[in-house]
């Protein structure tokens, strides 16, 4: 889903700027997806009316959206408020049958979303340089070697620093039992 979210995110911040034919792609797109969200969630039959109600609230505060965030973690909350208030209307509880669950967890990708934002908001508070060592190595899956390398820095200095910027963040966190 990472893929599509740049995609989706991209495609809003056109539409945001004018850009109709973005805004018709992107409104093609998350109808797929909803659809697929809401029918796991309620059933076909009332699926594709809160794909259509929560399109129209897409489109209705889309002057709301913050491109600095996940989008499809601002999408994925207009569907739940209207999943929601489905629900408290009809005054009935979901249920979903077992055999079904793993792709009602497999649809759902928000965690992983608010989880990304929250790295990059603690990510911000470090220095740029010690920034970027500890996405290569931590994030990105990058050899120490080749850090190194790059930052024209030892291996031992490259490691240092990323250990220091993982304690940093950890206190700035209440981690104090980092170390355990």
């Amino acid at each position: 889903m990472i893929a599509a979210e740049a995609q989706y995110r991209a495609w809003m911040i056109a539409a945001l700027a004018g850009d109709a034919n973005a805004y018709r792609q992107l409104l093609a797109a998350l109808t797929r997806h909803l659809r697929g969200y809401f029918r796991v969630r309620i059933g076909q039959g009332m699926a594709e009316d809160l794909v259509q109600e929560t399109l129209m609230a897409i489109h209705t505060r889309r002057a709301t959206y913050d491109a600095t965030q996940p989008f499809t973690a601002w999408v994925f909350g207009i569907a739940r408020h209207k999943l929601v208030d489905e629900f408290r209307k009809a005054k009935r509880r979901p249920s979903i049958p077992l055999d079904e669950a793993p792709e009602l967890f497999a649809a759902d990708d928000t965690g992983a979303a608010i989880a990304r934002r929250d790295v990059q908001k603690l990510l911000a508070q470090l220095p740029e340089a010690k920034r970027n060592l500890l996405k290569a190595i931590k994030l990105d899956g990058e050899a120490v070697a080749d850090v190194a390398r790059q930052a024209e820095m030892s291996e031992s200095a490259v490691k240092v620093s990323v250990h220091r910027s993982l304690k940093s963040l950890s206190d700035g966190v209440g981690g104090d039992d980092a170390d355990r």
